[in-house]
């Protein structure tokens, strides 16, 4: 199985409660500044997150002092830290020293009229990146190991769980985009291509620079509409009254938390023995379209990306597989196909 991703517990409410105020209001000014320059919800989370290990480090390792205090050995010491002890990827690690880099840029460029800041200089540059190595194997998946894996859902009842996968392996959103879609975006009035796709009521925020961008989404209809109409069903049965296809089980007036997802996946990977990351998924439907024969061109509309590069990058074909379509059984020598004459 691929190495799953380490998970580290480092911050707690108790840490918390004992970091430095003054870095505690440095940052808490920084992301506010972020969402009045309208950073998305989802970078100003990582950057809170990734800020606080950071604090919570210098709380039990250096001497708890000021971030602008904070010298290049113990930045370095940082960093080896979070290699060797917390055993971090360094793409996790390159992330965290990002957030440090832009809560240094915020200092330097908002704060310098300030006394207390007037000297400081930005230093997390100065401290050289871990080279990037990759730490997980890419999963590929057949159609036989998914569908397999919802019938295990459905037959167990796990509806819910089982239309979120489907609508995953034929939409190829990612998994906050899961999260954002209505129960009406899959009514009949909602079919397009001959009934072949749902294409939902408005369009979704998806991943880009600041707030994301909004782009209508396409599911394959055929394939999902069984595990939408099981829970549909389900919901009825339990009486969830709500706009959200995927509502909180605590309150059905707000939309699944994406953090439940990356906890499906966990389990997913224990049911198929293979290592789960919905991300994969997104791979899977690109695949999955080219092997139905679209052209790039139009995957790239569904899946709503600027260029059709992308297309190639998410494909998981063969150089072979694809060279196969040209040298089929009907292309055989004799014929009058070039290919075959000698």
């Amino acid at each position: 199985m691929a190495r799953k991703t380490k998970r580290n517990k480092i911050t707690s409410k108790e840490k918390t409660a004992l970091i430095n105020k003054n870095n505690l209001k440095l940052k808490d000014d920084f992301l506010e500044y972020l969402r009045s320059v309208q950073r998305s919800p989802q970078t100003i989370s990582g950057y809170d997150s990734d800020l606080l290990i950071v604090f919570t480090y210098m709380l039990e390792r250096a001497d708890n002092k000021d971030f602008v205090k904070l010298t290049k050995r113990e930045l370095s010491a940082f960093q080896g830290w979070l290699i060797n002890e917390n055993e971090n990827s360094s793409s996790r690690v390159r992330r965290i020293k990002a957030a440090m880099s832009s809560l240094s840029n915020f200092i330097e460029t908002v704060l310098d009229d300030e006394e207390e800041f007037k000297n400081f200089r930005p230093i997390i540059k100065k401290i050289e990146n871990p080279p990037m190595q990759k730490v997980r194997k890419k999963t590929v998946w057949s159609d036989e190991e998914l569908e397999a894996l919802l019938d295990k859902l459905a037959s167990a009842g796990k509806h819910r769980e089982a239309c979120v996968l489907a609508l995953a392996m034929y939409s190829g959103r990612r998994k906050s985009e899961l999260c954002r879609f209505k129960a009406d975006d899959f009514a009949d009035s909602n079919l397009v291509c001959s009934g072949a796709l749902y294409k939902t009521s408005d369009p979704i925020q998806t991943k880009g620079f600041g707030l994301g961008k909004y782009i209508h989404c396409y599911t394959l209809a055929k394939k999902f509409k069984p595990f939408l109409d099981a829970w549909m069903r389900e919901r009825e049965r339990l009486g969830i009254e709500s706009e959200w296809l995927f509502p909180d089980s605590g309150n059905y007036s707000k939309s699944l938390s994406p953090h439940t997802l990356t906890g499906w996946a966990d389990v997913f990977t224990n049911m198929t023995g293979k290592d789960f990351y919905w991300h994969s998924l997104r791979h899977y439907f690109t695949t999955h379209l080219s092997r139905l024969g679209l052209p790039d061109s139009a995957i790239q509309e569904i899946l709503g990306w600027d260029s059709s590069e992308m297309v190639r990058v998410y494909k998981d074909i063969s150089a072979e597989e694809q060279m196969g379509r040209y040298f089929d059984d009907k292309l055989k020598p004799g014929s009058t196909n070039p290919l075959f004459i000698s």
